[in-house]
């Protein structure tokens, strides 16, 4: 699963990168936590253009009358896309990148409380996961976006961490994702696949991570496993 990350990124950058329209102000985050507004990209309806706007991480489905629904759906498992009410629409139609630096994972390595995991690309470059958004119409007549982080099985190298790990869209395939026209099991499954283990890195880090309220630049710094 992925149950926290990070995006430090500068703004221009991520603008170029994900090829979209920053229409919101960003500023580097180390622990962003389910319940919480993350940027996503997206093709806007009326536009047919890629926007980087906010939604509030953990899914609330348009016909849903229980907005305390999303706290559960943060992630979605590829495997069961097209068969879970709460995700199969969107599957179709709703589709965005959420862009990120790292991520965190939980293993009990020693007794103990479990050890924090950083992880992120070789190169230090950012990356998008696979994700699907929603607007919910909430009781003051307000639309609220709201989205989701798509999870596989894990490549040998998460997998030491744990069994799952978010489903990372490499960029050329970028056009393929977000497409709402591109709605063929063939053309979207072959996405939803492990990403490539010899592109990435994980080493433990504090344990400060765990508290939400904490979100600093040495979160992501290296700790022995044994200080």
């Amino acid at each position: 699963m992925c149950g926290r990350y990070v995006l430090t990124h500068e703004e221009h950058l991520l603008e170029e990168w994900l090829e979209a329209a920053l229409d919101i102000y960003l500023k580097p985050r180390y622990n962003i936590a389910p319940t919480q507004p993350i940027p996503i990209a997206r093709i806007e309806p009326e536009t047919k253009r890629r926007h980087i706007t906010f939604a509030f991480w953990g899914l609330i489905p348009s016909w849903s009358k229980d907005p305390s629904i999303g706290s559960k759906l943060i992630n979605a498992r590829s495997e069961t896309l097209r068969e879970k009410p709460s995700f199969k629409g969107n599957f179709k139609y709703r589709r965005c990148l959420i862009p990120a630096s790292g991520f965190y994972e939980w293993k009990a390595i020693t007794k103990g409380p479990k050890t924090p995991h950083y992880i992120r690309m070789l190169d230090e470059y950012p990356f998008a996961f696979a994700g699907l958004w929603d607007t919910y119409l909430s009781p003051d007549g307000s639309e609220v976006d709201t989205a989701t982080i798509i999870t596989t099985q894990a490549n040998p190298l998460i997998r030491v961490l744990h069994q799952r790990m978010p489903v990372i869209i490499p960029r050329e395939h970028f056009d393929q994702w977000l497409n709402p026209d591109n709605i063929k099991a063939t053309n979207l499954d072959k996405l939803l696949i492990p990403y490539p283990a010899d592109e990435m890195t994980y080493y433990p880090v504090s344990t400060d991570v765990n508290t939400v309220k904490n979100d600093r630049p040495d979160l992501i710094t290296p700790t022995s496993l044994f200080s």
